[in-house]
């Protein structure tokens, strides 16, 4: 894996390297121009297929499911936004897909690229030194992840759940997908409407008395 940064300026044709301009009809702002946009995307691709993704509010949100989509890419090339956005006809001629991280404006793409490279790169095999922890991570499915422990036994009163320290691996993991479940209805009960349960799973909800709220946020779903 490699990470190449390219400066737009550099690109730029005027003795001050500006990279925006006014918009035509008027408005507020600046607009970023074609010209060194389009010669800085062509100079980082080197002559290579990439798929080039803007950063952008306009975009797709991006998810979990995005950074897995983008992991199995060979190449991407990411064009940070500015200003009041892109000249049109660079996005229409090079952009093939904008992504935005979520329904709030940056002042540029910058951080949404870092945002992106981070997620994206720890799905890559031996970024991480443990598979399972991309694997297991929350909205790995749509469940928020379980509480997490660790050393002491007890801290401040409060001791670590029996579940946990009883060394029996299946019990563990049942404890984990209940706590798992509840903390997803507590916080974002919205995820268990997307999510697919096994039969086994839906044996452990009616179980601990859980399979009434999460049937009752799915059946809004298929409503």
């Amino acid at each position: 894996m490699a990470i190449n940064l390219v400066n737009i300026r550099d690109f730029a044709t005027d003795k001050h390297a500006m990279t925006d301009d006014r918009p035509f009809g008027g408005g507020e702002g600046m607009v970023m121009k074609p010209e060194p946009l389009t010669a800085a995307l062509k100079s980082s691709q080197q002559g290579k297929a990439s798929r080039v993704i803007l950063l952008s509010p306009q975009g797709r949100v991006f998810n979990q499911a995005l950074a897995a989509e983008l992991a199995g890419e060979s190449r991407i090339t990411l064009v940070c936004g500015r200003y009041e956005g892109v000249d049109e006809r660079f996005s229409h001629r090079y952009v093939n897909d904008e992504i935005s991280l979520g329904d709030y404006i940056l002042t540029g793409g910058e951080l949404a690229a870092l945002v992106i490279v981070d997620a994206v790169t720890r799905l890559l095999p031996g970024v991480l030194g443990c598979t399972a922890s991309a694997e297991n991570d929350t909205f790995s499915r749509n469940l928020l992840k379980h509480p997490q422990y660790t050393r002491p036994r007890s801290f401040e009163g409060e001791s670590v759940p029996e579940d946990l320290l009883s060394g029996d691996h299946q019990r563990i993991e049942i404890y984990r997908f209940i706590a798992s479940v509840q903390r997803t209805l507590a916080r974002r009960p919205e995820l268990l409407s997307r999510e697919d349960f096994t039969s086994e799973e839906i044996k452990l909800l009616r179980q601990y008395g859980l399979y009434e709220k999460v049937a009752e946020l799915q059946a809004g779903r298929q409503g």
